[in-house]
């Protein structure tokens, strides 16, 4: 998701009520597609979906079948695991970003496409940060420091760089009370 779009959410499950059950719970915050069947959903899906709520359990084409053409095509978006089926050692090896088991309410529906929008934006964000470094680093490698002083575009380029950094730092923090409380909310029940 890239400026003021709002996010595309894919909702797939194979239980057309309990989809567009998820689809209202979701759709005033976000742009949301509906698949109700596996295949339905690599159908509906492309670049601009930028979190999946997948049923592991459909008849065409199993959710963890979804998921791996998902990773296998590249796309990035993340993908919650939203299942009647309780995690067992099959899923370690499984490329998901969540899992959540089903009961689920609207608000943790809600809370979950949140903290998977947060990780995308702080991938990208270190992205950023990782490439302004690395040319941060290469010019300060091949000029001298008068030359550096005297470049409006370095002086930019260790602004930006800041920023990111600082960024960074305030999105950890919020990422990690947020997955602490989800963690500690999920073991209590």
């Amino acid at each position: 998701m890239t400026g003021p779009e709002r996010a595309v959410v894919l909702i797939v499950d194979d239980e057309p009520a309990v989809a567009d059950s998820y689809a209202a719970h979701v759709r005033d915050t976000y742009d949301v597609r509906t698949a109700y069947g596996g295949e339905e959903a690599l159908s509906k899906l492309d670049d601009d979906v930028d979190v999946v709520l997948l049923d592991r359990r459909m008849p065409d084409l199993v959710g963890d079948e979804v998921l791996e053409t998902v990773r296998e095509r590249g796309l990035d978006c993340r993908v919650a695991m939203v299942t009647a089926v309780d995690a067992d050692f099959d899923i370690v090896d499984m490329e998901f970003d969540d899992y959540v088991v089903k009961p689920v309410t609207g608000e943790e529906l809600l809370d979950t496409v949140d903290r998977l929008l947060r990780c995308a934006q702080y991938e990208r964000r270190l992205r950023e940060y990782y490439r302004v470094t690395r040319t941060y680093v290469a010019l300060r490698s091949t000029k001298d420091a008068a030359e550096l002083s005297d470049s409006d575009e370095f002086r930019r380029l260790e602004d930006r760089r800041a920023e990111l950094r600082d960024s960074l730092s305030t999105a950890a923090e919020r990422l990690a009370d947020d997955d602490f409380e989800a963690l500690f909310r999920d073991l209590e029940q």
